[in-house]
């Protein structure tokens, strides 16, 4: 069949041999030399056909886009063929990349501009997921670090694309390598900024991307290179779970969606792709070459846990024997002494032998005794305790677990209000929805816990390190944060008022217009 590019036409598909369109009298083969095949999408910024190149040998298919103003003002037209021309041009420079559609020809055309691209065979994965299921997580891993190396160079062209999104990468057939199209950079619209009949005019960018893809700093058309890390962590969480973010669950208090509850994910992945979802642009990977370094990281992190396992510090390992220890610190003093030796030649000779004689005249009992008093006692470590075992302690009247180890432990809408945590360790422990009012935290390890919609109310964490804490829609009204570790924390929708959180530390924390702020107000300090 043939297609009609007349953006009006009633009836744009007509028969494969016709030359003229039958319901607009429109000529349907483009520029002398493309005809129009099959359609294969509409937007807001025009249509995407496919197309046959008659003039070369074999009349190799292509992809033409056609962008159409909404206006016939001539000032506008003017502004979008310079804008058209400008795009065009980066479109060609960044088509050099080998997974990137090459652009192979851009001209206007009755008032239309059109782009012609190199077609790319083979599925995109929005239609791999539906055809073979959801993909594991090192699969997922997969995509993600070879759209990460796309991107990572597009963006060192000033190129972003801001259309990430399953249905924009394709799975080359003739390679298996993805391919990533339809740039967004060329989406663009112009509008009017005068009054009446003002012929002021600008460019105003239009807001581009995939609703549910796009982070909020794009769709406020202020893209930056960290929006397009967002789009690709949306899609892998799409790869690993078939949903659209538009069909996930969301916190009502806070908007953000619970992804992982859809997805099976590793502890260090799912922290990768918490970091490429977050909504605040300074708390995402600024560029893709910085998520790539994460996931370089995040592969070798469990042979570095291991070889860190494996050669403990004599100094700080509990079960080493004080002989031991006593036996190195003097081997430590030798090797010192006999440094010192070699520096200051015969003089320190003489000097060590008098020590020595001297130290034979000692009693060795009272050397002996005064090394073992100086031997440091291993630090008493937190007991573990499960979540049964703290609960039924509590109901008994109980309410001290202080030095007690309680990772991991899912707390769920815990009763546990007015207790004593001091020197405990929490964690990634699940207090979600707990009460914990007026409780004493103070140097606690709670890395990582998640904390959403607790009562904390009243409660001190002085000297706590909370990195990466979850406390969403939590409230924390009059509760103290003196010498508080907070990198990486959540704040989002958290009741802070009459706490003594600083500006500071508020500025290391993620927060949103829904934080409530130790003044009382919402969403600003």
């Amino acid at each position: 069949m043939s297609y009609c590019l007349n953006p009006s036409c009633p009836k744009p598909v007509n028969h494969p041999k016709a030359k003229l369109c039958k319901a607009c009298g429109n000529k349907l083969l483009l520029h002398g030399r493309y005809h129009l095949v099959k359609g294969l999408g509409k937007g807001g910024f025009g249509a995407t056909f496919l197309a046959a190149d008659l003039a070369l040998p074999g009349k190799p298919l292509c992809v033409i886009k056609q962008l159409r103003p909404n206006t016939d003002n001539p000032n506008f037209l003017s502004m979008a063929r310079e804008l058209f021309e400008r795009e065009a041009k980066t479109l060609g420079r960044v088509g050099n990349h080998p997974q990137i559609p090459r652009l192979l020809d851009y001209f206007e055309d009755k008032e239309q501009f059109y782009l012609i691209q190199e077609f790319v065979k083979g599925n995109n994965l929005q239609q791999e997921v539906k055809k073979q299921g959801v993909l594991n997580e090192a699969k997922a891993k997969q995509v993600l670090k070879e759209v990460l190396v796309i991107l990572k160079d597009i963006h060192a062209q000033k190129v972003i694309h801001r259309d990430i999104k399953p249905a924009n990468i394709i799975r080359r057939e003739i390679d298996n390598k993805l391919v990533l199209i339809d740039f967004g950079v060329v989406k663009n619209q112009v509008n009017s900024i005068g009054a009446g009949g003002s012929n002021q005019t600008a460019f105003t960018a239009f807001a581009v991307g995939t609703p549910g893809f796009a982070p909020p700093e794009q769709l406020a058309m202020r893209p930056v290179y960290a929006s397009d890390v967002y789009a690709l962590g949306v899609t892998c969480m799409y790869l690993m779970t078939g949903k659209a973010p538009k069909n996930m669950d969301c916190d009502p208090i806070t908007g953000d969606i619970d992804w992982f509850k859809y997805a099976k994910v590793s502890d260090s992945f799912a922290q990768i792709l918490t970091t490429m979802l977050e909504v605040a642009v300074k708390s995402r990977y600024k560029t893709a070459e910085e998520a790539l370094g994460a996931l370089d990281i995040e592969n070798h992190v469990d042979s570095l846990s291991e070889s860190m396992l494996s050669f403990p510090s004599l100094a700080e390992d509990p079960n080493t024997s004080i002989s031991n220890r006593s036996s190195a610190r003097s081997s430590r003093r030798n090797t010192a002494s006999n440094s010192r030796m070699s520096r200051n030649g015969s003089r320190s000779t003489s000097t060590s032998r008098h020590s020595r004689h001297s130290s034979r005249g000692t009693s060795i009992g009272r050397n002996t005794s005064t090394s073992v008093s100086r031997v440091p006692q291993a630090p008493t470590k937190p007991v573990k305790v499960s979540a049964e075992e703290m609960l039924k302690s509590y109901a008994s009247g109980r309410k001290d677990f202080g030095m007690k180890d309680i990772s991991m432990q899912d707390l769920q809408k815990a009763e546990l209000s007015e207790s004593k945590f001091h020197n405990s360790k929490l964690v990634r422990t699940n207090l979600q929805s707990a009460d914990l009012s007026k409780n004493n935290f103070v140097n606690c390890d709670m890395r990582q816990a998640m904390l959403r919609n607790a009562d904390l109310s009243k409660s001190i964490f002085k000297s706590c390190n909370m990195e990466g804490i979850d406390l969403r829609g939590a409230n924390l009204k009059d509760s103290s944060f003196k010498n508080v570790k907070l990198k990486g924390a959540n704040f989002c929708g958290t009741n802070l008022k009459g706490s003594n959180l600083t500006k500071e530390q508020v500025e290391e924390v993620k927060t949103n217009w829904m934080t409530v702020m130790p003044s009382g107000k919402r969403g600003f300090w």
